[in-house]
C-alpha cells in the first residue's frame, strides 16, 4: 500500500474532524418604560411586563447594527426571553441583522425597507426570563396567582415575519416558578446559556435577555470577575472551541471575550481593581 492509500485508510478509520469557534452573545433588553414614566404601572394591564420606550427601540436597533458590523461573524440563531421588552428588543436587533440595505442612517426597524429572513432564525426561550422574585419584580406588581400570562403564539407574531423557528423545542418548556431564589435564577442563566450552545454547537447564537443574565455570562465563565453594572442593550461575547467528528461534536469551555471598545458591561476582578467596559 502506497503512502496516499495509507493516509486515506487512516482518514477513514479516524473520520473527518473539523475544529471551529462557537460564538454566543448575551444581550440585555433596551430602555423600559417604567424607568422613564414611574406612574405607568398604576394603569398598566400588565405592570410586570413593561414595553420599550422609543429610545430603547433605537438603542436596540443600533446595537444590532454594531453586532452585525463589528463582531466579525454572523448570528445564526436568536433566542429571546418572553418578556415584552425583550421581544421588542429582538425585533429591532433582527431587523438590523437582516436588513437588505444596511443604511448607516437608519435608526430603527421603521427605517428598513426590507429584510432577508433567511439569514437567521428566532425562538422564544422561557429559560431566559427575568428573575421571578421580589428582587426583580415588586411583589405588588406581580400577578397574584403567579400566572404571568405569556402567550407564545402572540409573542411570535411580534417578531419579524419569516424569522420565527416554530419547529424549535424549548429547553425550558414552562416559565420558572414565582419566588425563585437569586442563586437559583443565576444557576438557571448559566445552565441555559450552555444548554442552548450545546443544542446548536455549529451555530453562533444571540441571547436577548435581562441584566442579571448578562452579568452571569461574565461571572459564570470568568470566575475572577464580578459584574456591578449592565447598561441597556449591553452585551457579552463568549467563545469556545468545538470539534466536529463523525456527526458528533465536543466543545471546550467558554471564555469571556473582551473585544476592543465598550459594550456596556462593567465588572471588577478578584483583587477589586476596576476594568474597562467589555
Amino acid at each position: 500500500m502506497d503512502s496516499s492509500q495509507t493516509k486515506k485508510s487512516q482518514n477513514n478509520q479516524q473520520g473527518d474532524s473539523h475544529q471551529f469557534l462557537q460564538n454566543v452573545v448575551v444581550m440585555r433588553h433596551g430602555d423600559r418604560v417604567d424607568n422613564f414614566e414611574p406612574l405607568w404601572t398604576m394603569t398598566a394591564a400588565r405592570p410586570w411586563d413593561p414595553h420599550l420606550v422609543e429610545e430603547g427601540r433605537v438603542r436596540a436597533f443600533c446595537t444590532g447594527r454594531k453586532i452585525r458590523n463589528g463582531l466579525g461573524f454572523p448570528i445564526h440563531r436568536v433566542f429571546v426571553s418572553p418578556f415584552l421588552r425583550c421581544i421588542q428588543t429582538a425585533h429591532e436587533v433582527v431587523y438590523a441583522l437582516c436588513a437588505v440595505d444596511d443604511d448607516p442612517n437608519s435608526l430603527s426597524s421603521k427605517d428598513v425597507a426590507s429584510i432577508d429572513p433567511s439569514k437567521l432564525k428566532v425562538s422564544i426561550e422561557y429559560g431566559l426570563s427575568e428573575m421571578l422574585n421580589r428582587q426583580a419584580i415588586r411583589a405588588n406588581l406581580a400577578p397574584k396567582d403567579g400566572n404571568f400570562g405569556f402567550n407564545a403564539s402572540e409573542l411570535q407574531a411580534l417578531l419579524p415575519a419569516g424569522t420565527v423557528d416554530t419547529s424549535a423545542t424549548r429547553v425550558y418548556e414552562e416559565l420558572p416558578k414565582w419566588e425563585e431564589t437569586v442563586g437559583g435564577a443565576r444557576d438557571r442563566y448559566a445552565q441555559i446559556i450552555k444548554a442552548l450552545a450545546d443544542k446548536y454547537p455549529s451555530e453562533n447564537l444571540l441571547l436577548v435577555t435581562h441584566g442579571e443574565a448578562v452579568g452571569v455570562a461574565v461571572s459564570a465563565f470568568a470566575k475572577d470577575k464580578s459584574v456591578y453594572e449592565v447598561d441597556y442593550c449591553a452585551y457579552v461575547e463568549l467563545k469556545r472551541p468545538v470539534e466536529s467528528k463523525n456527526d458528533s461534536c465536543s466543545a471546550g469551555d467558554f471564555e469571556v471575550y473582551t473585544d476592543h471598545g465598550k459594550t456596556g458591561v462593567s465588572y471588577v476582578v478578584g483583587d477589586g481593581s476596576l476594568l474597562d467596559h467589555v
